[in-house]
């Protein structure tokens, strides 16, 4: 029986909860960023040819096993972040980096878009050099593109902190919750604030007919 993406998230979600998804679990068709808010992330990058399971979390800080409000409440380091598992054969690191930097604000250090402070500002977390160079290599080209100055750092990864199940797959659940929109349900909200916050129209701003997601 073909196994679905919800249970192979949860296996991924224990895997990530055994070893602490430190440096020493990384792998090659693994990468992680920070691009503002995870859910916009992880929706982006869950529609990419080649990429299979998004994992929300958080990284960067000197807190283990950090909440969800301890993290945006701010200081425990953490950014919001998620970990991209890709199949190398369909897509490369080199192509995700080109995406990653097209799809956020760059040239933004105090968060993204709507959302202001440390946990959402962006980063790429590399496990090994060749991400390394991979990353500075994007950042590099994504730079000559836009004419601006790119702010986003390039980061050692560390311990990777997989967020509770409420918030995975967030843009996509049917679950009802209320909102300040009312009763409706998660994809709808996420919808509404991903619109609100001005993600998209920031993005096309910046890179126009490059911004992969925008609008998506």
């Amino acid at each position: 029986m073909p196994m679905t993406l919800q249970a192979f998230k949860s296996i991924t979600l224990m895997a990530a909860m055994a070893c602490g998804l430190s440096l020493s679990c990384a792998r090659a068709d693994q990468l992680t960023v920070a691009g503002g808010c995870f859910w916009c992330v992880e929706s982006d990058f869950e529609s990419v040819q080649g990429v299979g399971d998004v994992v929300s979390g958080f990284t960067g800080g000197t807190v283990a096993n950090p909440t969800y409000k301890q993290v945006v409440r701010g200081g425990t380091g953490h950014l919001e972040a998620v970990q991209i598992n890709f199949d190398e054969s369909q897509i490369s690191t080199d192509q995700i980096l080109h995406l990653f930097f097209r799809s956020i604000d760059a040239t933004d250090a105090g968060g993204q878009f709507c959302d202001r402070g440390h946990s959402y500002s962006t980063a790429v977390f590399v496990a090994n050099d060749a991400q390394r160079a991979a990353a500075e290599r994007a950042k590099a080209e994504a730079e000559a593109e836009l004419g601006q100055k790119i702010v986003t750092p390039i980061l050692p990864a560390g311990a990777f902190y997989a967020v509770d199940e409420y918030h995975q797959d967030y843009y996509k659940q049917s679950k009802k919750i209320l909102t300040r929109f009312g009763l409706i349900s998660k994809k709808d909200a996420y919808k509404r604030y991903r619109t609100a916050c001005g993600r998209d129209a920031r993005v096309q701003e910046l890179w126009g007919n490059a911004a992969p997601f925008a609008g998506s």
